[in-house]
């Protein structure tokens, strides 16, 4: 037993250890010769054309990246970009994270007293958006009881919230339109720029912007936290980019005018990205996805399950062991994991546990989370297969002098396994599909990627049936493998 929970602590040490590690090489070697800075950029990827990933080179892009990597050349900065939702995003800023968002965060009083607010890098407005052809709504006073389909935490969600409408929460503006054209949702608010370029990339006219939500101009800035030296840094580098017409350029070059100034004209952005047809949209994102199935997905569901593996044989022989302190310890585990959802433990280990000087990389928060889950479980699988062997085969085993450990390992799990392996393998298949929640700890994995080509394309049921149709394929691959460990397991079994 001594042997087993020696086992238990050394795969705990390797899990939170290890790719801590890797993550912390990795650093080194890209750091290697260059003493400047990393300044970490959050901002969500999936708003163009703000932030978004081209569609053939897969690349993080838009009108905010390069701003900020404008202001990275002249501040002497060198970026790190961590992609999440803009729900999380100022989560992240405060759990330190991230070091700046960059993505459209409009400047408002409570913003401003809680976070260090940058100088103003565009000015834009908000408008209404309707599914065509509503009657009804024009100004804020007619969207009292509506719904409004709005990212929950940002500026325009308080503005319809305030103006009296119910707000549907989602993850960006291409949900938001997608919720009004389905009629789910009465409306959308958000910036004017974001609903032409959604006009003009998708070539839809299935919404129109029906009037603009009030009469103040917004104002957009970078976020950084309170007191960051980085901020005045940030300032002084937006100040030269005026003045040396840098940001006017890339202006000009998204919008055809100058947003960086106040009442600059009209915003173009005919020329802008391309409408794509459904067959070239899946042609771009088909291997972007596929990698990310490969270099992501897979890796983490295995690394994670063979943790979990070593977890949840641990947590069994503690509950069937005769020490009530480990019995009550495993049984406590089985329960709080069992009792509680993944999401809210991914939300724990890597945004909660900060709070108290305990942070891990992505990677990492993301392989603790999944093993814990699955440990507790696949604890009570093993358990039960271990319960399943006859206790005639323990008695037997310490007759020829076998100690603890040797009869488990050379009598018991070898029997246990049979009948464990069915419910296991499910165990396995659910935790590759569970990877689809791992975008909350900033880590790009399949559905994430999908979601990217999404907003980028607006093709929604054509991604996510691609999407599915990768995540079936490595279903089906594992249930052949399971099927042929059941045939080779079931070899020797008497008939």
């Amino acid at each position: 037993m001594r042997h087993a929970v020696r086992v238990l602590v050394l795969a705990f040490v390797g899990m939170i250890v290890l790719p801590g590690s890797a993550t912390a090489a990795a650093t080194h070697l890209t750091q290697a010769g260059d003493d400047r800075p990393v300044v970490r950029v959050g901002t969500e990827g999936v708003y163009p054309p703000f932030s978004f990933h081209d569609a053939e080179t897969d690349e993080l892009t838009g009108f905010d990246i390069e701003v900020i990597k404008a202001v990275a050349k002249k501040a002497g900065w060198r970026l790190e970009f961590v992609e999440t939702t803009f729900d999380a995003i100022f989560t992240a800023l405060e759990a330190d994270r991230i070091d700046v968002i960059a993505n459209q965060v409009t400047f408002n009083p409570e913003r401003d007293a809680k976070y260090g607010l940058g100088t103003t890098y565009t000015y834009s407005r908000g408008v209404i958006v309707v599914k065509k052809g509503t009657k009804g709504i024009k100004t804020l006073a007619d969207i009292k009881g509506k719904t409004a389909a709005e990212s929950i935490t940002t500026s325009w969600a308080d503005v319809a919230r305030k103006a009296g409408a119910k707000i549907q929460a989602v993850e960006g503006f291409s949900q938001a339109a997608a919720l009004v054209v389905q009629g789910r949702a009465d409306l959308l608010i958000n910036d004017n720029i974001a609903a032409l370029d959604y006009l003009n990339t998708t070539g839809k006219d299935d919404i129109e912007i029906v009037g603009n939500a009030g009469d103040e101009v917004s104002e957009q800035v970078l976020a950084f936290r309170k007191g960051d030296p980085l901020l005045e840094e940030s300032n002084k580098a937006l100040a030269e980019l005026k003045a040396d017409g840098t940001l006017a350029k890339i202006s000009e070059k998204y919008f055809k005018t100058d947003v960086t100034v106040e009442n600059a004209g009209d915003v173009d952005v005919s020329g802008g990205r391309a409408v794509r047809s459904d067959t070239e949209v899946i042609q771009d994102a088909a291997w972007p996805m596929l990698r990310k199935a490969l270099l992501v997905t897979i890796p983490i569901t295995f690394i994670s399950f063979a943790f979990g593996l070593v977890l949840a044989v641990g947590a069994a022989l503690a509950r069937i062991s005769g020490n009530r302190v480990l019995s009550a310890i495993a049984k406590a585990y089985i329960s709080i994991i069992r009792g509680t959802p993944l999401l809210v433990q991914l939300f724990i280990i890597f945004l909660g546990l900060p709070e108290i000087g305990i942070k891990f990389s992505p990677w990492t928060s993301a392989i603790l989370a999944l093993s814990l889950n699955v440990g507790g479980y696949a604890a009570e699988v093993v358990r039960s297969a271990i319960l399943s062997v006859p206790k005639g085969q323990f008695e037997a085993a310490s007759t020829v002098g076998m100690g603890y450990w040797q009869t488990h390992r050379r009598i018991i799990f070898p029997q246990a396994a049979r009948t464990a392996v069915p419910p296991l393998s499910n165990t396995l298949i659910s935790l590759l599909k569970d990877t689809s929640l791992l975008a909350v700890v900033t880590v790009t994995e399949l559905t994430r990627q999908a979601q990217f080509a999404a907003a980028n394309s607006n093709a929604y049921l054509p991604l996510y049936c691609v999407a599915a149709l990768y995540y079936w394929v490595m279903c089906v691959g594992l249930s052949t493998i399971q099927g042929r460990l059941e045939t080779r397991l079931n070899r020797f079994v008497a008939r």
